[in-house]
């Protein structure tokens, strides 16, 4: 007999609108408890930045007596395959200085070139992973960076960068021999605000790749002002303190560039705190929809009503508050189909006193689920940035890395060394459905930061995705992945064409397996696009783990701009498959 894997169950709490209280009661004595179990935690990542050849260190520019708002946010990563050898290269976002002095050398964003490939055709795999190629390629902006967005805005075959900054933001294209071009002018996407998180998405599918730009404050060094913590010591604002909300930017490719459709589409209506940005079609309806994750605003969902107009349905959808009606200080966000039912979840992390939030998408209809899953009373002691879900492990089931790190200084910790805005990563193990366990600090990272970007993918092209931290005024992290696998792996690699993006596609992976005598059918549902954590772009190649004595049956890609699957070759477990669209 064949059966179908039963769905998640989606019953809602009884007293879900006490939710704080709620997690006073039963989270504290889960922290208490996770926190004990720390120290005999095995990890499962491993730094090895250095020995890469990784050699960057983040700036804030922040002196010890000044707290400008901007200084707490950055840096932003990004994950791509620049000059296509197939290995994931470093981008790093530099901060830098806001206001430099006269003949001042700034520091730079920097691209670093992994060498796997070369190195293995030469037979010397002993060599440094990565090399910085910066000027060379000609990406090495000075600007007050903040965020990366990576797409083949084109259609010519390779990665194009957008990097937003406080201040002008930069384009380079790609000119497919290992060097960009500034584009910035000529394309006329610099938007002189301060710009946070990007994405390139088709917003009116018509096969070519549109540019996102979320806008944190109107902010310039004339709109700052002291703020104390609550050890009533000089600090870092809340955005609230400014009351400057910015607004964001929608960029529409056509035949001669990019154009702005901000006010046709009724962004300049809406302003916020925004910080995180990620697209998918979150209504199966056919296409691209955005969310914006503000920092202590309601956030937006961009309804893309697919005759060429936006409309923000996020309060209306119920994922613009949580569950008591509160906005929330939202930094990360990924679509993510938790629960595998083909529908795409929200999740978002948020500052300390807040847990981050869990939105199950219910026919696109949301409702805040965080007390059902475990992924609360851990995040109530930290503040999330950059966060992803993906199974480490290979067990078929999706884990969580969140990246953490204070904005303000709530009491240094010794054991975190002299910065006093450190606070621990989190890794939570997925047990199936919406359920998850924290695994304590030492799983996450060995060394503790404070974390801004997170980029995941898989650097070592060994079936495992890996994790590069940026830390705030400190050295990169590069966490290899050394968790004990559980099962097998694939994964694929879809590729436009002129004008036929793969970027918002949907890959549906089908398995079989022998449950008390029956066959049962199962699902996974990946998004093919690297747009999702906080400041950062990821691996665009879709990840599967698969269970022991889970067999693949089927291979399944739904195109951007379509409601149709099509299937796909006979996949083979262990590889990364190419599709061309």
């Amino acid at each position: 007999m064949i059966t179908t894997a039963p769905k998640s169950s989606r019953t809602m709490p009884i007293l879900i609108h006490l939710r704080g209280a709620l997690l006073l009661f039963t989270g504290l004595a889960t922290l208490a408890l996770n926190v004990q179990g720390q120290d005999s935690a095995e990890p499962w990542f491993q730094e090895e930045a250095a020995a890469a050849g990784l050699d960057w260190s983040h700036v804030s520019g922040a002196p010890v007596d000044r707290h400008w708002f901007p200084e707490i946010m950055g840096g932003g990563v990004a994950l791509l395959d620049y000059d296509g050898d197939g290995d994931l290269d470093v981008y790093f976002v530099q901060s830098g200085h806001l206001i430099p002095e006269d003949d001042q050398v700034l520091p730079t964003n920097k691209l670093f070139k992994n060498m796997s490939v070369e190195q293995s055709a030469g037979g010397d795999p002993s060599g440094p992973g990565f090399v910085d190629v910066t000027e060379g390629a000609g990406v090495g902006d000075d600007g007050y960076g903040m965020g990366v967005a990576c797409g083949d805005y084109d259609g010519d075959g390779d990665v194009d960068l957008y990097v937003t900054n406080v201040g002008p933001n930069r384009f380079y294209q790609n000119q497919g021999n290992g060097t960009f071009k500034d584009l910035t002018s000529r394309l006329k996407v610099g938007d002189g605000r301060w710009g946070t998180s990007a994405a390139f998405m088709d917003a009116n599918s018509d096969g070519k790749l549109d540019l996102f730009v979320v806008n944190n404050l109107n902010w310039s060094p004339g709109i700052e002002t002291p703020c104390n913590n609550y050890r009533n010591k000089p600090d870092f604002c809340s955005p609230n303190n400014y009351n400057a909300q910015s607004t964001d930017v929608l960029f529409v490719q056509g035949r001669l560039g990019y154009s702005d459709y901000s006010r046709k589409q009724g962004l300049h209506l809406s302003a916020g705190n925004g910080l995180g940005v990620a697209c998918a079609d979150y209504d199966s309806d056919g296409d691209t929809d955005i969310y914006v994750a503000n920092d202590a605003t309601p956030n937006a969902l961009w309804n893309n009503s697919g005759t060429d107009n936006f409309t923000d349905v996020a309060l209306a959808g119920g994922c613009a508050v949580n569950s008591t009606g509160t906005p929330e200080a939202g930094m990360g966000v990924q679509w993510v189909d938790v629960n595998q039912d083909g529908w795409f979840d929200l999740f978002m992390t948020h500052i300390r006193r807040e847990t981050n939030t869990f939105y199950m998408n219910r026919k696109g209809r949301f409702r805040d689920m965080t007390n059902m899953t475990g992924l609360g009373p851990d995040s109530v002691r930290l503040t999330g940035f950059g966060m992803g879900f993906h199974d480490f492990n290979l067990d078929g089931r999706l884990d969580l890395y969140v990246a953490n790190g204070a904005v303000q200084a709530w009491g240094r910790d010794e054991s975190y060394g002299e910065d006093a805005y450190a606070e621990p990563n989190l890794l939570y193990q997925g047990l199936g459905g919406t359920r998850f366990e924290s695994l304590g600090e030492g799983t996450a990272s060995p060394v503790v930061g404070s974390s801004r970007g997170a980029a995941f993918g898989d650097i070592d092209n060994d079936g495992d995705v890996d994790v590069v931290v940026v830390d705030r005024d400190a050295r990169v992290k590069l966490l290899r992945n050394v968790a004990p696998r559980v099962g097998t792996w694939l994964g694929v690699e879809l590729k436009g064409s002129r004008f036929k993006t793969a970027v918002g596609a949907v890959v549906r992976l089908e398995t079989s397996s022998l449950v008390d005598d029956e066959i049962v059918i199962a699902s996974q549902y990946r998004l093919a696009d690297p747009a999702y954590s906080y400041l950062a772009s990821n691996d665009p190649r879709v990840h599967f783990g698969i269970a022991p004595g889970h067999d693949v049956t089927g291979l399944f890609v739904r195109w951007p701009g379509s409601t149709e699957e099509v299937e796909l070759k006979s996949p083979t477990t262990g590889s990364y498959i190419p599709i061309q669209r």
